[in-house]
């Protein structure tokens, strides 16, 4: 059943009760092709990339770049840009209200042109999440800024090094800084930087586009080029998509084979996941989870990386919802990201959200329910619950989940899954 459009006139259909068994190929990282390929526009050679999924945000970046005046394609495993038709520096509202990840176009933007014009952006709808620390940084850069009509406008006239620290740690805003600092010639240095997997995968490609890039602790020097190279890359694997698989198996006590994992990027949700009940063991073809016994309760807390990371949060909630006791998930990252507690309740879950805390009481089933997706991530844990619910669960405004996973209901079909993907009149 290949997924080829997103719309929230679609539904998942899900029958409970099914335990996971097989293998299944976990696709390449979203949030690492996003900005990678934004750094394209960055170079007038031609680009290309590997394991860039294909998603609803995939499609949306490519619509971007068309706007640009750049040409992308996918050919079988392969995605390649040629970006040296683009002559248009605004990102227009219609599609960055679609994907937040739009802001990554003033990097490379800023650094082609000197000039950038990009409506305020869009995505999930999890908190203010402002962009002031792109904005401060391109201010300390030297870019004149105005806002028009729902338009943010920069303009640099001259390009120079910079020093720069940020308040608080961004990985958008640490990607948006690194691509345009790789246009600079000069030592430029940024401090208090987000190092997630998907920031060092971006630094692998603008290392290749010819900036050296030096990193020590959250401190990164770089040397930029004034015309950057083009790039062959293969994009890491979804370190997000593995872990929601990984809480799916043990959630239905299955046993699921992931290829394609880098459990170096996934420290903090493999230990947790142990904690809470499961095994998680490497293979020569990938790895292996299931459950070990009872679901244990857990006390959680969101950071940045290499902390538990709050894309993996909601996943957690759904599989604590179960475990025998209770349990608390503090949410330090985004500040209205408890969204699925109330879908969560239409089945059964007991969760009392306090502030940034949720308080989760173990309850021995769920039960089916019509649920509604409120963003990405509440989209998966919602998935997980109807897995493992009594009875039929009917998940609507799956367009969310689309965003960030590619085709996951086919993944959890070829593991035992009962799931199906419908329009939503048939609801």
């Amino acid at each position: 059943m290949k997924n080829t459009t997103s719309s929230s006139s679609e539904i998942l259909l899900v029958e409970g009760g099914q335990k996971l068994k097989g293998r299944v190929r976990v696709s390449g990282a979203k949030n690492a092709s996003l900005p990678i390929i934004f750094a394209s526009v960055a170079t007038r050679e031609t680009c290309s990339l590997e394991e860039v999924p294909d998603l609803l945000d995939i499609r949306n970046v490519t619509e971007l770049l068309k706007r640009f005046g750049a040409f992308s394609e996918r050919r079988g495993a392969l995605f390649t840009i040629d970006p040296s038709g683009v002559k248009s520096f605004c990102a227009p509202a219609e599609i960055v209200s679609r994907m937040r990840a739009s802001i990554l176009s003033m990097g490379p933007l800023l650094g082609r042109f000197g000039e950038a014009v990009v409506a305020l952006p869009g995505g999930c709808s999890i908190g203010a999440r402002p962009i002031d620390q792109h904005l401060k940084f391109f201010s300390t850069a030297g870019a004149e800024i105005s806002f028009r009509n729902g338009y943010v406008h920069l303009k640099i006239s001259k390009k120079k090094p910079v020093e720069f620290g940020f308040d608080l740690v961004t990985v958008t805003g640490t990607e948006n800084a690194l691509i345009y600092l790789s246009t600079v010639e000069g030592r430029s240095v940024l401090r208090n930087i987000a190092l997630e997997p998907e920031v060092l995968d971006l630094i692998e490609v603008l290392r290749k586009m010819g900036a050296e890039i030096d990193i020590e602790g959250r401190t990164a020097q770089i040397r930029g080029v004034g015309e950057p190279a083009g790039f062959h890359h293969r994009v890491i694997p979804d370190r997000i998509e593995a872990g929601t698989l990984m809480v799916a198996s043990v959630l239905t006590d299955g046993e699921v084979l992931l290829e394609n994992v880098r459990l170096d990027h996934l420290e903090a949700v493999v230990e947790t996941l142990r904690e809470s009940g499961g095994e998680v063991r490497e293979c020569g073809e990938g790895v292996v989870v299931r459950r070990r016994g009872r679901l244990q309760p857990l006390d959680i807390t969101t950071a940045e990386y290499p902390g538990f990371p709050t894309d993996m949060q909601a996943q957690f909630t759904t599989l604590l919802s179960l475990a025998e006791g209770t349990s608390s998930v503090r949410e330090n990252i985004f500040e209205n990201r408890f969204q699925h507690v109330r879908e969560l309740g239409r089945m059964g879950a007991r969760i009392e959200v306090k502030g940034r805390v949720a308080h989760i009481f173990g309850v021995s089933l769920l039960r089916g329910a019509r649920v509604r997706s409120t963003d990405l991530r509440a989209s998966a844990s919602l998935v997980l619950a109807g897995l493992a619910a009594q009875g039929t669960t009917l998940i609507t405004d799956i367009h969310h989940l689309d965003r960030g996973y590619e085709r996951l209901e086919e993944k959890l079909e070829r593991l035992g899954a009962s799931i199906k993907r419908l329009p939503a009149e048939l609801s």
